[in-house]
């Protein structure tokens, strides 16, 4: 059975990722560059669309370039124990939790600064703040 061959708009609709960024993911080996028609179009295949949805899930996710780059070449070889790519997903849920708990610190300090029961600026609690670190809850944000 042969694959469905389609142009660039066509694998776009499909995979929901914007041409030039499918161009883009070429161009930094995301993608291997498909074959080309006779007038030389990119023809672009089902396992090129399902690599584009996978990237493009990957990247709503919040998953960099490289993990990206990483997860698709073990997804090359479907054989192999899955460790490498729990790895990658824990990293990355890592990295979340800790942008999580910074957030929620630079949240807390917000509204601590928004407490402010003054009328003047001369005394507003957000420009006091934000004038002198020190008056900071956290040491960093």
């Amino acid at each position: 059975m042969r694959a469905t061959a389609r142009e660039i708009g066509q694998a776009a609709r499909e995979s929901g990722v914007k041409v030039p960024t499918i161009r883009y993911y070429e161009e930094i080996g995301l993608m291997t560059a498909p074959p080309r028609s006779d007038g030389n179009r990119r023809l672009y295949d089902d396992g090129h669309v399902r690599r584009l949805r996978f990237i493009r899930h990957a990247r709503e996710l919040g998953f960099d370039i490289g993990p990206i780059r990483e997860l698709l070449a073990l997804a090359d070889r479907p054989d192999q124990p899955c460790a490498d790519a729990d790895r990658i997903a824990r990293s990355h849920l890592d990295a979340i939790d800790d942008r999580i708990a910074r957030l929620t610190a630079l949240r807390a300090e917000i509204g601590r600064m928004t407490d402010c029961t003054h009328d003047s600026i001369g005394q507003c609690r957000v420009i006091e703040v934000l004038a002198d670190h020190d008056k900071c809850m956290a040491d960093a944000h």
